[in-house]
């Protein structure tokens, strides 16, 4: 039996570190284990221009623990008012590495995202010429649409039309949650690509609704029926180099999950290596566990992988903290819901 892994430090290809003093409180969380991460830019106000994301990068940048290595890759959140000179300049200065496309009011702090798909059209274009990635939270929002048929219906409704209609954009479906999603990966070019969080391998949605309502399963996209997240997992343990690790890791208070109108996000970023080490075991693919989390995401974005090892053993399983306290309040991290017997070693990881 595999007690120890050796895997090229990790990536999070999706992740939210919102600001101030929940930046600084959960910053630490991924950077003692991933060396990169693309980072969302849906604050209030979101990070529009490329003023906004270098301001965002310094705020970032200072609370970095001492002695860590971390670097936070930026986006610069779409809206129809976007200038496309200023998406190109921010990429040629290497500030960004991607733009994000919300459809208005899809997710946490969306509502300044897209409605008209055709005023973006200039930005895509140019996004195209250049080569820097579209990352999409493919969901509908029209209200007539079924919440667990907003991914599908996005595919066919809005991602596909503006493919077919700006070629050469690359473009990453993030956190997918269907087989369709999966499929419709699988049945395109190298343009395409998807990232797959830790949750959505691991619950469907009868662990948010059986036996009551449990906040801290509640994310957007919604966790959908056994089959998709079955989907999921295969797509994921395949070794195909179109699907990589995105957490989506998004830390709310307690108070602010569990209360009448629960913020959407699963806080992931303190366990996500022995959860996905536990599901690649059960798929009988460890070997293809570097990929997914250190290999792929540089691939498709054009770096390099990183040259630091990080190593996780496999022992008794430890109890472990259920949440991180912050000034604002403590945070949940997503429970699995089965002993974690991988671990990365203490001794093998950035110091925080």
């Amino acid at each position: 039996m595999t007690k120890k892994l050796i895997l090229r430090r990790p990536d999070d290809w999706h992740l939210h570190l919102r600001d101030g003093a929940m930046l600084a409180a959960v910053l630490p969380e991924t950077a003692r284990h991933f060396a990169r991460a693309i980072i969302m830019p849906n604050l209030v106000p979101p990070v529009v221009t490329s003023r906004d994301a270098a301001a965002y990068r310094d705020r970032i940048l200072a609370a970095i623990p001492q002695g860590c290595d971390f670097t936070p890759l930026m986006t610069l959140y779409l809206t129809e008012d976007t200038d496309p000179e200023d998406v190109a300049a921010a990429q040629a200065t290497g500030l960004v590495s991607a733009v994000k496309l919300y459809p208005a009011g899809a997710t946490t702090n969306s509502a300044s995202g897209v409605q008209d798909f055709d005023k973006v059209r200039p930005v895509l274009e140019r996004m195209a010429d250049i080569g820097l990635p579209l990352c999409v939270h493919g969901e509908v929002t029209d209200p007539s649409v079924d919440i667990f048929d907003r991914e599908a219906v996005f595919i066919e409704t809005v991602l596909d039309p503006i493919r077919r209609a700006t070629p050469g954009l690359r473009v990453v479906m993030e956190h997918i949650t269907t087989k369709e999603g999966v499929d419709y990966v699988l049945a395109n070019d190298a343009d395409l690509a998807a990232t797959i969080t830790t949750h959505h391998l691991v619950i469907n949605r009868n662990h948010i609704l059986v036996g009551g309502i449990k906040p801290h399963y509640y994310c957007l996209p919604i966790a959908k029926r056994e089959k998709h997240r079955l989907a999921l997992r295969a797509a994921a343990t395949s070794g195909d180099d179109r699907f990589f690790l995105g957490t989506d890791s998004a830390p709310h208070t307690d108070a602010n999950k569990q209360s009448a109108c629960g913020c959407a996000g699963c806080f992931t970023a303190p366990n996500t290596l022995p959860v996905l080490a536990h599901v690649f075991e059960e798929e009988k693919s460890l070997d293809r566990l570097e990929g997914f989390v250190s290999l792929h995401g540089p691939a498709f974005y054009g770096m390099q992988p990183n040259t630091e090892k990080l190593t996780l053993v496999k022992a008794a399983p430890l109890s472990a903290p259920d949440h991180i306290m912050t000034s604002e309040g403590p945070v949940t991290i997503f429970d699995p819901g089965f002993p974690l017997c991988w671990r990365v070693d203490p001794d093998n990881q950035s110091p925080t």
